[in-house]
């Protein structure tokens, strides 16, 4: 982890990741079983990365948000110097207050009902990335689709 931490630079600076890095995609509670089955299909793995997925507690309790936990999930995602992605709900009640947490740590996020489906697209971009910021370019890649 700590040589992950070294080469992923922060938020998206640095050298770029080296063959066998570990970077994470942080998931809500409704998305992570779907997450996890897109990712153990993929082997764990996008290209020469290993891919791991963070399951977050859930953001409702019932019916009710619970605003606390929206915020420290997407504060938890950016203080983790690993984080490639975020994937979320489309929940207009929760991405009010995810999206500006996510764009100040400049981690790019997926909205979806498909917590498989959205993983999917994650991993092809981290494959795609040709920088040496993979946080950054994965961010411009799910922000450009």
């Amino acid at each position: 982890m700590a040589l992950a931490v070294a080469l992923l630079g922060g938020c998206g600076g640095g050298e770029g990741v080296a063959r066998g890095a570990t970077v994470s995609v942080y998931v809500a509670a409704p998305l992570c079983s779907g997450a996890r089955r897109a990712l153990s299909e993929a082997g764990g793995r996008a290209g020469e990365v290993e891919v791991r997925a963070v399951c977050l507690p859930a953001e409702r309790v019932g019916e009710r948000l619970a605003l606390a936990r929206v915020g420290a999930n997407a504060r938890r995602a950016g203080e983790d110097s690993t984080t490639v992605a975020y994937l979320q709900t489309a929940d207009r009640a929760v991405t009010r207050f995810t999206n500006p947490i996510l764009e100040s740590a400049e981690i790019g996020w997926v909205e979806s009902s498909s917590g498989q489906a959205a993983m999917a697209r994650i991993l092809h971009a981290i494959s795609a990335a040709d920088t040496s910021s993979l946080r950054d370019a994965v961010r411009e890649s799910l922000d450009g689709a």
